[in-house]
């Protein structure tokens, strides 16, 4: 196969390193990580608190910028992007969900879900049915007209879900999803993103839950700022310690 019939990836980090600086010595959350996210894919990074886990996800999702490295999506260095011009992105093409929802207090479910589309561009038409489409996908259909305090831990996980979806993003992060929830919202989150991903949805996945990183198709270990695994299941023999580190770690 030639250089020019291989995909390009949908993201692509090298060489990321980030150091965070506070009063202490400096915590070296990221050391030089490379990675490949294929299209399709639903990738979990796993590992225990203090990992540096949700740090590559930020750096990923443009939240923090990286000391050194480089990353590209859809084979665009992204090295020179302003922040606006990140915002913009996260807006169109990088959903992300975070553990603790992150959803406006005062505005309806709806609205939480619509918000992005509109701020993206997207008529109010078109942001509606969209809306309405997920919500009824996620089991949320009866819940439009409720505000977020209303609603279980697990509901609002959905409707972060909803947004973070509502632009049709190339690419979903997420963030300790499962973080907050009980043992049946964290089953409730795993079905969904694992039906999303049938349908195409790339996902970047960092959980510290053997039980969400089993609904992924690839897992990567993540240890003091590095790669230690990353080993695709089903099929594919998992390098170095496999997935048994991965498999013992617990809430």
């Amino acid at each position: 196969m030639t250089d020019s019939a291989i995909p390009v990836p949908l993201l692509r980090a090298e060489g990321l390193v980030k150091t965070h600086h506070g009063e202490g010595a400096p915590a070296h959350a990221v050391r030089g990580v490379d990675l490949t996210v294929r299209r399709g894919e639903f990738v979990a990074v796993t590992g225990p608190s203090g990992a540096g886990k949700s740090t590559l996800l930020h750096l990923l999702g443009g939240l923090q910028r990286p000391d050194s490295g480089s990353l590209l999506l859809d084979g665009e260095t992204t090295d020179n992007w302003t922040e606006a011009r990140w915002a913009v992105e996260r807006r169109r093409r990088i959903g992300i969900v975070f553990q603790f929802f992150n959803l406006v207090s005062n505005l309806s479910v709806a609205d939480n879900v619509e918000l992005p589309a509109l701020l993206a561009g997207t008529s109010a038409k078109r942001a509606r049915a969209e809306r309405e489409k997920l919500l009824a996908e996620l089991g949320l259909d009866t819940k439009a007209r409720s505000m977020p305090g209303e609603l279980s831990g697990g509901e609002q996980q959905r409707v972060a879900l909803a947004r973070a979806l509502v632009n049709q993003p190339r690419l979903l992060l997420a963030d300790e999803p499962a973080g907050s929830l009980d043992s049946k919202g964290t089953r409730e989150v795993m079905r969904q993103l694992a039906r999303f991903h049938q349908n195409g949805q790339t996902i970047v996945l960092v959980t510290h839950d053997a039980r969400l990183a089993s609904a992924a198709d690839r897992v990567i270990s993540f240890f003091d700022g590095r790669i230690a695994d990353d080993a695709e299941l089903g099929g594919t023999p998992p390098r170095g310690n496999g997935l048994a580190g991965v498999l013992e770690l617990k809430d």
